[in-house]
């Protein structure tokens, strides 16, 4: 993984200079020769990516010195720092004022080093500025605006825009500075390169990892004496050389960036190369080759579902339909979750960009099923449910912050990899299924009503691609269950299923009875109806026909009721509901095969004339067979 990391740092070139790296100034201190101070300009700029929000501005990103990583001690680093380090200033108004006048002095002693030991007027510039504050000769007022975390970095006025960091005097010196620091290898060899590595390199922060502390955290560290072994303590216990390390990690931070600066083009973005799947998780993914970026770009469209970016992929993988070439270039997928203290590999897949492809195609024809959910005002429902859905749907409420962070990584690991997707994922969708059975009331909530049938939909699809994928993996499962279709199959006579699209009847019967009803059967007895449902179901169907007899009761129901006591009678006569042969509990399997039989029926229910007469020619029956109703569609 670190090996695949270190390769794209260099394919990429995102360590041409070792010695210095990106990192977002959001103030240049301009000065002139004299260490006059000039003003304190802002570099802030709004991306293209918009919110719904708005776009907010953010700092532009310079090539700077390339600084070790700062544990809770004082350091100062070299040219560009925060506000409390370079004037001793908190914008924060925290800081213990002898706390900063010892940071400032730590900052001014490494100016005044540069400067002496190059001669370069930028270098004296800062120093004189410097110089002056701390002998209270000039008061800095830092902007209204200025942050905590904000770098400042300075600028000499016959320089443009270059940094003085960035001056060629300076940075030989630093580049020495360095080798000095790098000390020798104490008989450790680098695990990436195989080069001589000097022990206990303290790795590289990673920023922008979800749940993560926004300072950083590290990919590698032993920070406990349970970590070490045979006698070596820190990082001594997996050697990296520093170049090999920081490399990694510049590669793992450019994934996690938005808009990482392309360092063969200043002004541009390289392409965006993760998604963040919960508050905590992220995956990241890239390829061996440039040949592969419309594909890597068409990957976040498929996960985020992007209506715009996924045009392009309706007839090859949103769809299913197989790839004709399988391209062999390498593709890499990192899943990670951030934690306050460290980063956690959740799990790492190697694969090929062609197999890639065909496993998300697979992934997608196994995910479709019928849609519940209505039609959004002015725009058309997405093809498949999007990946950020399926995930928010097995959380309480459609929470993602209380959803496991493991059963984001398995579901992408199992779509990537076209490996069994985790029976978990099945069981976690039937209990959010007891849990949300009420629907919001839709006149008072209908945005909630709207996301709850989204959740609905989202754990059906899910149900049935865990289901068909291992049934088409465990021999066992295919003696257990059929293949479950997109829409509902009347030939399917699982007991699980036929008692899924038996309660659907009834709810609807209920609705017809009692138009005004607030609790449905559905909103009392799923959870009770898709475990145990001998206890449930005889008392059920009594209810049910009260129900058939009070709407059969008023002409203009009369007609659905007795279509719906028709299929009433067909889907619980296998069960002799007269001596109580429902099954007296179900297995996890049939259980979900409850969900999609539910959901099967319900789509049936609610079909307009044209539909179900579409719907009956699929399966070679006459529309005829459906007239017996009038049923009505929801709105």
């Amino acid at each position: 993984m670190l090996k695949a990391l270190y390769d794209l740092a260099m394919r990429e070139k995102l360590v041409s200079d070792p010695d210095y790296e990106w990192k977002p100034v959001a103030w240049l201190v301009r000065v002139d020769a004299n260490g006059n101070l000039l003003g304190i300009q802002g570099t802030h700029y709004f991306p293209q990516a918009k919110t719904k929000k708005g776009p907010k501005p953010i700092p532009k990103s310079f090539l700077v010195p390339r600084q070790p990583v700062r544990t809770s001690g004082d350091q100062a680093f070299f040219l560009v720092d925060k506000a409390e380090y370079v004037f001793g200033i908190d914008p924060s108004k925290q800081r213990d004022p002898k706390r900063l006048r010892r940071r400032a002095e730590l900052f001014r002693e490494e100016t005044r080093r540069c400067a002496e030991e190059t001669a370069d007027e930028g270098a004296r510039a800062i120093l004189t500025l410097l110089s002056a504050v701390a002998e209270g000769h000039l008061t800095i007022v830092l902007p209204e605006d200025c942050a905590p975390n904000d770098l400042f970095a300075f600028v000499l006025s016959s320089d443009e825009d270059e940094l003085i960091s960035s001056r060629p005097r300076i940075r030989e010196r630093w580049k020495r500075v360095r080798q000095l620091e790098e000390g020798t290898s104490g008989g450790h060899h680098c695990l990436i390169t195989g080069h001589p590595s000097t022990p206990g390199v303290l790795h590289v922060q990673l920023k922008r990892l979800p749940g993560a502390s926004t300072s950083g955290v590290p990919l590698v560290s032993f920070n406990q004496p349970a970590f070490e072994s045979y006698g070596w303590s820190g990082n001594e216990n997996a050697p990296v050389s520093r170049p090999a390390a920081e490399a990694y990690a510049t590669a793992l931070n450019r994934l996690l960036h938005p808009a990482w600066p392309d360092p063969e083009q200043p002004g541009v973005a390289l392409p965006r190369r993760s998604t963040t799947l919960s508050n905590d998780t992220v995956v990241c993914y890239w390829a061996t080759d440039r040949s592969a970026d419309v594909f890597l770009d068409d990957l976040d469209a498929l996960f985020q579902s992007d209506p715009a970016k996924v045009e392009r992929l309706y007839q090859s993988v949103w769809y299913g339909r197989s790839v004709k070439e399988l391209d062999l270039t390498a593709f890499y997928a990192l899943m990670l979750t951030g934690t306050q203290g460290r980063a956690i590999v959740r799990d790492w897949l190697e694969s090929t960009v062609g197999q890639v492809q065909r496993n998300l195609a697979q992934h997608f024809a196994d995910l479709e099923v019928v849609r519940n959910t209505p039609r959004p005002k002015e725009r058309e429902l997405q093809p498949h449910v999007p990946l950020r859905v399926l995930l928010r749907s097995l959380a309480p409420l459609g929470d993602d912050k209380r959803l496991p962070a493991g059963l984001a990584a398995q579901l992408v690991r199992a779509a990537l990899a076209g490996t069994p997707y985790p029976l978990g994922l099945v069981q976690r969708a039937v209990e959010r299924w007891r849990a949300e059975s009420a629907l919001p009331d839709r006149t008072k909530a209908a945005n909630d009503w709207w996301r709850a049938m989204e959740r609905r939909d989202a754990r059906a699809s899910l149900t049935k691609a865990v289901l068909n994928r291992r049934r088409r993996t465990l021999p066992e499962a295919q003696s257990r269950y059929k293949e479950v279709t997109r829409a509902m199959d009347p030939t399917n006579t699982n007991p699980g299923y036929l008692l899924g699209r038996l309660m659907a009847v009834m709810e609807r019967m209920q609705q017809l009875a009692q138009p005004d009803i607030k609790a449905t059967v559905v909103d009392r007895y799923f959870a009770g109806a898709s475990a145990a449902p001998r206890a449930v179901f005889v008392r059920l169907l009594k209810g049910a026909r009260h129900h058939a007899k009070k709407a059969k009761d008023e002409p203009q129901t009369r007609g659905t009721a007795q279509w719906l006591e028709h299929e009433l009678d067909q889907i619980a006569f296998p069960f002799d509901p007269k001596h109580n042969g429902f099954p007296a509990f179900l297995s996890l399997e049939e259980q979900g095969l409850f969900v999609l039989g539910y959901h099967h029926q319900r789509h049936v229910l609610w079909m307009s004339k044209e539909q179900r007469t579409n719907w009956l020619a699929s399966l070679g029956r006459s529309a005829q067979e459906g007239e017996a109703a009038e049923l009505g569609s929801e709105s």
